[in-house]
């Protein structure tokens, strides 16, 4: 018993220091997280001449270079491909984070095959894209405005539809907050708000329950909030796909991998809960983070050619969406 007292008392004097220690820690990887966050890697495109040539070839299509120019000046780039057997609609693709539109060339093949447009935009702070930061969708809400605009005042479809893959998701979703153009949308994979995904980030590198974010990380995220706020005036904590979802009224198809290691399946049920009467979840057995097109490769095709068929009402500032529009969906 003296032992444990002594070691109890020694224990109980160096407890300020350790502290003291983990604030410091806590304040450095804070810090660490916010830069590496905010100022993200840029994949550089790498096969523009091979998409060219292939969309000319198989769709008697150019690639065309277009450009927005957002509101803080960042000048976004994109592809955009009217293919020769047009439908009279429209798809927005939407790629994961690091990544760029080229990320999204299978996808955009599955709707040339089918006939409808594709235009697919580089994130801001991505592959080509301007802006000094990555915001989560602070700012790439008004990027996705900017990009509807810009087909709208270009080669205006009967019906604009949006599919974006985890970070795109979110973005994508987000931007229903300022845009009600879109017929419809697929979301896969994203989050459901930063609040609730940063104690998972937080958490993940230790392989660790959000538990652990919440309680004993919790500085390492109060750090990288207030850092991203005092140097760049950006709140972490701001994105919020939930709440733009529930209070918007786009049908949206929610699409998640029961194995998504990355980003739970929970983020989209709770997406799905907040607007069940224009929100629906597929959650896909044995799939993983984005995987879902692998895993269950044909229902995926069926589910979203098959949602953005059956949501073809008039989009707002539109021609109208009918159902000769859209016939090559099936």
């Amino acid at each position: 018993m003296p032992y444990l007292r002594v070691a109890v008392n020694r224990f109980v004097r160096k407890l300020p220091l350790m502290l003291l220690l983990y604030l410091l820690f806590s304040a450095c990887a804070g810090i660490a997280i916010a830069e590496i966050s905010l100022k993200l890697y840029r994949r550089p495109i790498q096969h523009r001449a091979e998409a060219a040539e292939f969309v000319l070839r198989r769709y008697s299509a150019p690639l065309q270079e277009v450009s927005v120019t957002a509101s803080d000046g960042a000048v976004l780039r994109a592809w955009y491909v009217h293919p020769r057997h047009f439908n009279g609609n429209t798809v927005l693709l939407l790629h994961g984070i690091t990544d760029n539109r080229e990320g999204m060339a299978g996808f955009a093949r599955l709707f040339f095959d089918h006939g409808y447009g594709v235009l697919l935009p580089d994130a801001r702070r991505h592959g080509e894209s301007g802006g000094e930061l990555a915001t989560y969708g602070i700012k790439e809400s008004g990027d996705i405005h900017d990009w509807v605009s810009w087909l709208y005042a270009n080669d205006p479809p009967h019906c604009l539809y949006g599919l974006g893959e985890s970070y795109g998701a979110a973005l994508l979703l987000q931007s229903l907050a300022v845009e009600d153009r879109f017929c419809a949308v697929v979301a896969e994979s994203s989050f459901s708000t930063a609040r609730d995904m940063s104690y998972e980030r937080i958490s993940g590198p230790l392989h660790l329950r959000p538990w652990f974010g919440r309680t004993i990380g919790f500085p390492v995220r109060e750090a990288a909030v207030l850092y991203a706020h005092w140097k760049y005036s950006i709140d972490l904590l701001q994105p919020d796909p939930l709440n733009a979802v529930a209070h918007s009224t786009v049908p949206v198809l929610l699409i998640h991998g029961n194995n998504d290691a990355s980003i739970s399946p929970r983020h989209s049920q709770l997406i799905a809960s907040a607007a069940p009467d224009h929100v629906q979840l597929w959650l896909v057995p044995g799939a993983g983070h984005t995987m879902s097109w692998t895993a269950a490769h044909q229902e995926f095709e069926s589910r979203v050619l098959g949602w953005f068929f059956e949501h073809q009402r008039p989009a707002p500032g539109a021609s109208g969406c009918t159902q000769s529009s859209a016939a090559g969906a099936h």
